[in-house]
């Protein structure tokens, strides 16, 4: 089995799709970078590669298997890691022992090029008897990855928070609240919205806020989460100054 050593991995710990799963321009300084001494690496087909990325699904036995501590950090084995690609993505993953990958890491460019040059001229690791169980879940605080396409990870991470303090007003049924924050984006028609049912109100401010990102996206996440102290150091860690450049290091 391939491997490759001294590899730098930001882990991005529980995230079930691959696009909060950041690439290494989007990498910050507060970010906990770690060095993997030796971590193997495999091909495989884009089926099982989209499960690991875009999932918190239970990895195939046979996989696991396969890279039971052939991982080295710190001089010690890491019980189940590995470095997966399907010759066109790569992606590290750490499952801490579990059957499920619990952290991801892109790598960065130097690396993964190296990784693709590898994948590309060996054989894909097959699985017999294996049956995808990838499904999405229809959760209101994530997005399919298409309405995620073309920004940036700050506004991410904020059109994420926004989307936790909906789902919150939608749990705790705040209809007035809901209706409120609705006619600020449908001020022409605050009559009509004032009769709307609770849930078809909130779908409609759902709405708004999952097509796209804009400063009148940014503001409303603002007030939104106003009072709110988990929210508001969410938002502080979110807007919190750009990364600089790792050259010296990576």
């Amino acid at each position: 089995m391939e491997s490759i050593q001294d590899v730098w991995v930001n882990w991005f710990e529980g995230e079930e799709y691959g696009y909060n799963v950041c690439h290494f321009h989007e990498w910050r300084p507060s970010d906990r970078i770690e060095l993997i001494d030796r971590i193997p690496i495999l091909h495989m087909k884009p089926s099982l590669f989209t499960m690991i990325e875009n999932s918190l699904n239970d990895l195939p036995q046979e996989l696991l298997k396969k890279i039971k501590n052939q991982t080295i950090k710190s001089q010690k084995p890491v019980q189940y890691a590995a470095i997966v690609s399907d010759a066109q993505s790569v992606l590290a993953f750490d499952t801490l022992g579990y059957s499920y990958p619990i952290k991801k890491s892109r790598l960065t460019p130097v690396q993964e090029k190296k990784v693709l040059k590898r994948v590309k001229k060996s054989p894909v690791f097959t699985i017999n008897h294996w049956l995808n169980p990838f499904t999405q879940h229809d959760q209101s605080i994530t997005l399919p990855t298409e309405l995620m396409i073309g920004l940036t990870r700050r506004e991410r991470e904020l059109k994420r928070l926004t989307l936790l303090a909906l789902d919150q007003l939608k749990k705790d049924e705040h209809s007035k609240e809901v209706h409120y924050w609705l006619t600020e984006w449908e001020p022409e028609r605050y009559s009509t919205i004032m009769e709307l049912p609770f849930r078809k109100a909130w779908s409609r401010l759902y709405d708004h806020i999952s097509k796209g990102w804009s400063v009148d996206h940014e503001m409303f996440c603002l007030a939104l989460i106003e009072g709110e102290p988990l929210f508001e150091e969410m938002y502080k860690k979110a807007t919190q100054s750009r990364r600089t450049r790792f050259k010296k290091i990576y």
